[in-house]
């Protein structure tokens, strides 16, 4: 099994910015796309941002601009720098990880509320 450890959600102001980190740990071959998800209530779950390991990234049209993938190989780490925030962007992030042998794993979630 591959443990996911989601942390850096919070409450800010619309226009703040937050930090999540996801670290994964447990039995991982080697990860190849490392992801994050939200989900709001009485919404479906979308695709944020997600990062290959060579680096190659993709965002959701909405967050273009404003948010940065990032990761570390060497120590199965992503993070979502969020900037710009506003009310929308406020649900639970859940990272997502695929290994190439084990398949794919979703994290608990951190909640992230942006209050206007």
């Amino acid at each position: 099994q591959v443990q996911l450890a989601e942390s850096g959600g919070g409450s800010v102001q619309t226009g703040g910015s937050l930090r999540l980190s996801c670290v994964a740990t447990g039995r991982i071959f080697s990860i190849s796309d490392m992801g994050w998800y939200r989900q709001a209530p009485g919404k479906q779950r979308e695709l944020v941002a997600e990062i290959t390991r060579e680096g190659i990234t993709t965002y959701a049209d909405s967050v273009k601009g404003r948010f940065t993938i990032s990761r570390d190989n060497a120590n199965n780490t992503a993070w979502l720098q969020m900037n710009s925030l506003k009310p929308e962007d406020s649900a639970e992030y859940l990272c997502h990880v695929d290994d190439y042998r084990y398949g794919g794993y979703t994290g608990q979630g951190t909640q992230v509320t942006v209050s206007s």
